[in-house]
């Protein structure tokens, strides 16, 4: 019998009105993940990875609003909660892990004050329980000498301290699903290195299921199950992360891929993708990367559907063939 999917966001249209027009920041966007799934959501700046994320959490208010689709949790449609509602979920469900520390951190509260109150807003223990579980998270990710740290303020951390506090903050309900925005971009590669090493361990041992927002395609492949490819606010390309990292069909998804400087021969100019991305306010008609592509025609001028082709999911008329890809290496 199959697990029941933790996250599944079907058809998610979201739009923002401002004196320009409307924004499209999230397009049809869908997903799912089990139980311990690992999801990697890759694309340039300005993609909607992060605004998918966001808006899962329930964390964008007017002008900003959802306008089609679904966000189960558990079977559970989380749109159109009341505010309420979403409050008891936010840390306790679904857990979101910021790029900036100081988005979840107070800077007049200390430390031990902060992850004690993450625990007893959503668990019926002791302060002594809570603050023995505080201590544990800060050991887990890293942090020397966690009782003296406890009774610290965020002022006294550096940078990277102060994400990994955050990171122990989201891990101390063992929720549902965790959304990463990027948060291990402020830290070095050793102790980047460690948190991703906890991510999994506690994906694997707990059942989180993890969404991991990126634009370094490198941690998805060491980190993920699965990789979704997200374009000017729609998924491009999704499925497993040896699947598209290693065979990419979409030809943005072979773009990205090939303009990381590891897979240049070294002296030679780095590749890129041709023009730049498109605004939001004026999309071009049908296929929004065929601008930039190589390979349009004339039929891309109608826009794509999300189809399955050779076990992923794709959203392209001309998939490149494995030939191309490489001839293009």
């Amino acid at each position: 019998m199959d697990t029941p999917a933790t996250l599944v966001v079907n058809n998610l249209q979201t739009q923002f009105a401002t004196r320009a027009g409307l924004v499209k920041a999230v397009d049809q966007v869908s997903f799912s993940l089990k139980r311990g799934e690992i999801m990697g959501l890759v694309g340039e700046s300005g993609s909607g990875k992060s605004m998918t994320g966001y808006f899962i959490m329930g964390l964008i208010d007017a002008p900003g609003k959802i306008v089609a689709g679904e966000i189960l949790l558990q079977g559970n449609n989380l749109r159109g909660l009341s505010a309420e509602a979403m409050r008891k979920i936010r840390g306790n469900r679904i857990a979101m892990i910021f790029q900036d520390p100081m988005m979840t951190l107070n800077p007049v509260l200390r430390i031990d004050t902060q992850m004690m109150e993450a625990v007893r807003a959503h668990q019926n223990v002791s302060r002594m329980v809570a603050h023995e579980m505080s201590r544990e998270a800060l050991a887990r990710v890293g942090i020397a000498s966690p009782d003296e740290r406890l009774q610290a303020y965020p002022h006294q951390f550096s940078g990277g301290m102060r994400q990994r506090v955050a990171i122990a903050i989201a891990l101390l309900n063992k929720p549902d699903l965790i959304i990463c925005d990027e948060p291990t971009t402020a830290l070095d590669v050793t102790i980047q290195g460690q948190i991703l090493y906890e991510m999994q361990k506690l994906c694997r041992e707990s059942g989180t299921a993890l969404i991991w927002i990126t634009h370094d395609l490198s941690v998805v492949a060491g980190l993920a199950d699965t990789v979704s490819v997200m374009y000017v606010g729609r998924i491009v390309e999704s499925g497993t992360v040896q699947q598209v990292l290693e065979r990419p069909r979409h030809p943005y998804t072979h773009g990205l891929i090939s303009s990381a400087p590891s897979r240049n021969p070294r002296g030679q100019p780095l590749q890129q993708i041709p023009g730049m991305t498109p605004s939001l306010l004026n999309l071009p008609e049908g296929c929004a990367f065929r601008t930039r592509c190589v390979h349009a025609t004339a039929e891309c001028q109608q826009t794509p559907q999300l189809r399955e082709i050779e076990q992923r999911m794709l959203r392209c008329y001309h998939p490149m063939r494995a030939s191309v890809m490489e001839a293009a290496q």
